[in-house]
């Protein structure tokens, strides 16, 4: 839950025919016929005070976006029983108000119409009162929330179970639990001009760039858009190289992540109402590590760790291989095995290339299938549906028997690395082109092309292959071996430009 902090009486105040009236019928009026036309949602409650001078007041908000409870005995209670002193005028008797009758846990002044219209469509209430020109904005919120439960795109075996949700507040505070210290910050913005979205900005001041904070800050305050409905709206405008197949910008639904990398320098974006957290700069060592490397030994992460750069090499490379191999290079195939191929090959009517599309095809149908499809459903689907149409396609040598093998490698190793299967159907494609017009060359050219896209790219300012181009040793230390944690005793030099450092003291108990 947010406080609203309370705005100074020196406050700068609008201007012009958006200025609320001391008049409550004709602030009343303008928001019926005006602001909230045809809203039959808008709650308009009227009340007055007690005492010899009792005055007329009202209470605005949104209904089912708020507690109802919370207002009635901690705003109109009190505002009922309150006895105002006769000379208060204006403004003086918002601050009365304020300051001595409602009991709410944070309170701000408004003045304008629009201004109270968006205060209201966050789930807050907003008091007039008749002969102030002032609203009175009391923190209400008290919206439907989904529980925190473990996130299904990213379960682990050993780790914290907790999941981000739609709720922004709820968001940051699992972030700070992680991150009790006064140097953990958070910038908000609106972005959207219907939605008016909120959008946190998450980093550490003793140890992230400031210039980094500045430049998110920045690229999201040039966003011109009606509506930020999730973080994916955000990720796309602001990305680095937009035209790439690799995210230049991390992802997760985890807090532990979020709080990782913030600890490395790097700065988070949350977006109220999405429950995917958003990281910068994002580099491509980082779709290859996985919260869980960090949880467990460090010679078993390192193992899988390098499960996972050899899966993506297998999910882009095998099928091109293969098409180079049989098409130009049977020569490299041991003599038993070309024959083997050959034979299984006889009666397929149709080339290497078009075996290896369709069937790539198919099977990214039937795991599109089994994704929309409700769990139970698409499970059964993805499994069956493989199986059968497998065995039916060879069977009736449409396709041959070794290359339903290369397409099942190729399907499975692409889910070892989750974060980069999307982009890996792409690189295929391009990669079994050029081995089916120039064989291993045309791989070798294409394995060429994609590295030295790699190397052009940034992430907001940071080279995308850094950590895995440099001779620093301090630099490498978690790439695609995970050091044990008493080695690490310094963060990135490319992502932390104050406080460096990660291990205080003596790093490790002598036996």
């Amino acid at each position: 839950m947010f406080f609203w902090q309370r705005t100074k009486k020196n406050a700068p105040r609008p201007r012009g025919l958006d200025r609320l009236s001391t008049s409550l019928d004709a602030n009343l009026h303008w928001f019926k016929a005006d602001i909230f036309a045809n809203d039959e949602t808008i709650v308009y409650r009227r009340f007055k005070t007690k005492g010899t001078k009792p005055r007329d007041c009202v209470l605005i908000y949104a209904d089912n976006m708020v507690k109802h409870e919370y207002l009635s005995q901690f705003v109109l209670r009190p505002l009922m029983e309150a006895d105002l002193p006769k000379n208060l005028k204006g403004e003086e008797i918002a601050d009365f108000l304020a300051e001595q009758v409602i009991q709410s846990d944070g309170s701000e002044f408004v003045y304008g119409y629009s201004e109270i219209g968006d205060k209201t469509m966050d789930g807050v209430g907003v008091i007039l009162v008749d002969g102030c020109a002032v609203g009175i904005v009391v923190d209400a919120q008290g919206w439907a929330k989904r529980a925190i439960t473990e996130p299904p795109s990213e379960s682990v075996v050993r780790g914290p179970r907790q999941g981000f949700g739609e709720d922004l507040g709820v968001n940051i505070s699992l972030v700070r639990l992680r991150l009790s210290s006064p140097n953990f910050k958070t910038k908000f913005l609106h972005v959207g001009t219907q939605s008016k979205t909120r959008v946190a900005i998450l980093y550490l001041d003793n140890v992230t760039s400031m210039d980094l904070v500045s430049e998110v800050q920045r690229r999201i305050e040039q966003m011109k858009i009606d509506a930020v409905l999730d973080s994916g709206y955000i990720q796309e405008f602001i990305q680095d190289a937009p035209y790439s197949p690799f995210p230049t910008i991390g992802q997760t639904e985890r807090p532990d992540v979020v709080a990782a990398k913030v600890l490395e320098g790097r700065v988070a974006v949350l977006v109220d109402g999405s429950p995917f957290a958003l990281t910068m700069p994002y580099l491509l060592v980082e779709a290859f590590q996985a919260n869980e490397d960090y949880y467990n030994h460090w010679i078993s992460a390192t193992f899988h760790r390098m499960v996972r750069y050899v899966s993506f090499f297998l999910t882009t490379s095998i099928p091109a291989i293969y098409i180079a191999l049989i098409n130009y290079h049977p020569q490299l195939i041991p003599t038993n095995l070309v024959i083997s191929i050959s034979a299984s090959r006889k009666n397929v009517p149709f080339p290497g290339i078009v075996e290896i599309v369709v069937m790539g095809l198919v099977f990214e149908i039937l795991r599109e299938g089994g994704v929309r499809l409700p769990r139970p459903v698409g499970q059964a689907i993805s499994i069956v549906g493989a199986i059968v149409l497998g065995e039916a396609a060879v069977s009736a040598s449409l396709v041959s028997a070794p290359m339903i093998i290369v397409v099942g490698i190729t399907g499975v190793a692409g889910f070892v690395v989750p974060s980069l299967h999307d982009l890996a159907v792409p690189i295929r494609l391009f990669l079994v082109l050029l081995a089916s017009a120039l064989g291993l060359y045309g791989f070798v050219f294409g394995a060429i092309a994609v590295v030295l896209l790699l190397s052009s790219m940034e992430s907001f300012g940071v080279p995308y292959l850094s950590t895995m181009t440099t001779l620093v040793p301090e630099d490498v230390k978690d790439t695609v071996v995970r050091v044990p944690w008493w080695k690490m005793a310094l963060r990135p030099r490319y992502l932390a430009s104050k406080d460096r450092q990660r291990l205080q003291g003596q790093t490790r108990s002598k036996n």
